[in-house]
């Protein structure tokens, strides 16, 4: 009899699916893939009912459920907890994961659970009569939807016009994540924890927040929340496009301690449980002020192979042991090198893609450092601007995962990759490598 756990992974591809078969025990799982990639990763619509008629499917006709789990933003961080309760698994409420997921209603509980760290907002209606004679926030501020994404239809507003510009685009952008959001709203069993106001279509507009940023990754346990790592998030000079994230984190002792507090609070003030999450901070150093930027109830999918080339496994071990409903053990110090990173070269500005590196080039930089793991995300012929999922002000062309002694030796290392690796474009501009 095969006794090994079917553990159903929404959206997952062959990259990811090398990721899981890092984790500890992972010869006694079966994985399989529960709803399609292409409905749940960057569609040009999520139709959530089909979606999710599409993965009961799957899961009626499984031999057995033994767990969900997820590694993608919205809408799969909300898909889980609705197949975990009606598949009867170890879930998060519907109710906890949206009051992650919408920006807006996750700076109410801040206000609520951490003021101290949380900055000043407003809920702005993109298509209300006089967004601008709305506004009470005084310039500049950061603008976005209070759904979405990877930076996306985000903006740094400095004066009235730049206001007007960017209201215009959430506007026009937005239904993307409202329409899905509201799909969820209707399928919670306590409307009465969400807040009257703020639906998927509002916009968030908020103070700036500056410091060192990173990343706080952890779990929920039966009321417990456990911190077990922290990441440095490096941003290029716009302070918007992230360079790379780094493990461990460099911070103060101290000041870790402090971020690990802010995020049982507010956590357990959500009443969010039984579930992987992770954190950003910023720490502003010259006052010693640290301020909460966003939470997500998933791992950050960015970091698993971080923490395979530090600690031996990727952090997915974390997902599927909550998931089972076992407490999770990790990390382990079993990794090939004490630091590691994920670096994203950009290119700020639009141009035509000439070369990007053959496989043989990069087996052959595999073969200096094997611990190198490189996706590319670009083509030869295709127009930056073609890339879909982008911040507003540069073009992620790849992602690298490499290994170092140090800092130092990390983005050397990342340097001499780059020119190894000879992306070309139709016309000189800036990068961050």
């Amino acid at each position: 009899m095969d006794d090994r756990k079917h553990i159903y992974v929404v959206g997952l591809d062959d990259f990811h699916l090398e990721h899981l078969k890092t984790v500890r025990g992972s010869e006694g799982y079966l994985f399989h893939p529960l709803a399609e990639y292409s409905a749940i990763v960057l569609p040009e619509r999520y139709d959530i009912p089909a979606i999710l008629d599409h993965a009961r499917q799957t899961l009626d006709l499984a031999p057995r459920v033994d767990a969900i789990i997820g590694h993608w933003d919205f809408p799969t961080t909300s898909i889980v907890p609705v197949l975990r309760r009606e598949y009867g698994l170890p879930t998060p409420s519907l109710e906890s994961i949206l009051l992650c997921e919408n920006k807006y209603w996750n700076r109410l509980a801040c206000e609520a659970s951490v003021p101290e760290c949380t900055p000043p907002f407003q809920a702005i209606d993109p298509y209300g009569e006089d967004p601008l004679g709305a506004l009470k926030l005084g310039y500049p501020f950061w603008l976005k939807p209070a759904v979405a994404f990877s930076s996306l239809l985000g903006f740094r507003v400095e004066d009235d016009a730049q206001f007007q510009d960017a209201i215009a685009a959430i506007a026009q952008g937005i239904p993307t994540f409202a329409e899905p959001f509201q799909a969820f709203t209707d399928l919670v069993e306590n409307p009465k924890r969400l807040p009257r106001t703020g639906s998927g279509a509002t916009a968030l507009a908020e103070g700036i927040i500056q410091g060192r940023l990173c990343t706080l990754e952890g779990y929920v346990y039966n009321g417990e929340v456990v911190t077990y790592a922290i990441l440095d998030s490096l941003r290029g000079a716009n302070q918007v496009s992230f360079v790379s994230y780094q493990y461990p984190s460099s911070l103060p002792i101290p000041v870790q301690e402090r971020m690990k507090d802010y995020a049982r609070r507010l956590l357990t003030h959500i009443g969010l449980d039984q579930t992987a999450f992770n954190m950003e901070f910023f720490w502003d150093e010259d006052v010693d002020k640290i301020w909460l930027l966003e939470v997500n109830p998933r791992i950050s999918k960015s970091h698993c192979p971080i923490f395979e080339i530090a600690t031996g496994s990727s952090h997915h071990e974390v997902a599927i042991d909550v998931s089972l409903g076992r407490r999770p053990q990790f990390p382990r110090a079993e990794g090939r090198f004490p630091m590691a990173a994920k670096f994203m070269p950009r290119v700020y500005g639009d141009a035509r893609v000439l070369r990007i590196p053959d496989p043989a080039q990069i087996h052959a930089l595999q073969l200096t450092h094997p611990e190198l793991s490189i996706h590319i995300a670009v083509a030869e012929g295709m127009q930056l601007s073609e890339l879909r999922g982008q911040d507003s002000y540069s073009y992620e062309i790849a992602e690298l995962f490499i290994g170092g002694e140090d800092e130092q030796h990390l983005h050397d290392k990342f340097r001499t990759i780059m020119r190894q690796l000879d992306f070309r474009f139709s016309a000189p501009l800036p990068t961050n490598y």
